[in-house]
């Protein structure tokens, strides 16, 4: 007896076929499967494309750069060195009992200068750098920093916005 790979008369579908037999056709991919595996390899073919391109960044970091100085002795030796750009300016407030220690801070800067306002309280309240409308919270145990750089010339309050209370007052010169 023949062994047969489906019941007789039962129709053969191509999975029931072997391969390389008469009526085997391989199976169908679905179209959804077919589209799933194209936007694979195109994923992956642009991907590649996109590491294998670039410019000559990495070459360029490896770049040796060469600087001859030239030194003349004498009697006298002089050597410049420049200064490292200077840090912004810091101007310090403390809050006591919801006014400024000391009374209020009056400080001056160059118009261009860089500064921060670093206010410690020991009560809860919005800082307010007027003119530059700059505001930050402060706390006991949360100071204020109020970066900014001089860009308009004159005279600003600094206050405590919810008391209304004048801590510093800062001048921008020209």
């Amino acid at each position: 007896m023949r062994w047969e790979p489906f019941a007789p008369g039962t129709p053969a579908t191509p999975s029931d076929l072997l391969v390389g037999s008469p009526g085997y056709a391989p199976p169908v991919l679905s179209r959804r499967r077919l589209v799933t595996f194209a936007a694979v390899v195109g994923l992956l073919v642009g991907g590649f494309a996109l590491a294998s391109c670039g410019g000559d960044e990495g070459d360029a970091a490896a770049t040796d750069t060469t600087t001859t100085t030239e030194t003349t002795t004498s009697e006298t030796t002089t050597t410049e060195t420049t200064p490292p750009p200077a840090g912004p300016t810091e101007i310090r407030i403390v809050v006591v009992n919801g006014a400024p220690k000391g009374g209020i801070v009056r400080e001056k800067v160059e118009k261009g200068d860089r500064v921060v306002l670093i206010v410690r309280s020991d009560v809860a309240d919005h800082v307010h750098l007027h003119g530059y409308d700059i505001m930050r919270d402060v706390a006991p145990g949360q100071p204020a920093r109020l970066p900014f750089k001089a860009t308009i010339p004159g005279r600003f309050e600094v206050e405590l916005e919810d008391r209304g209370v004048p801590i510093a007052d800062i001048s921008v010169s020209a």
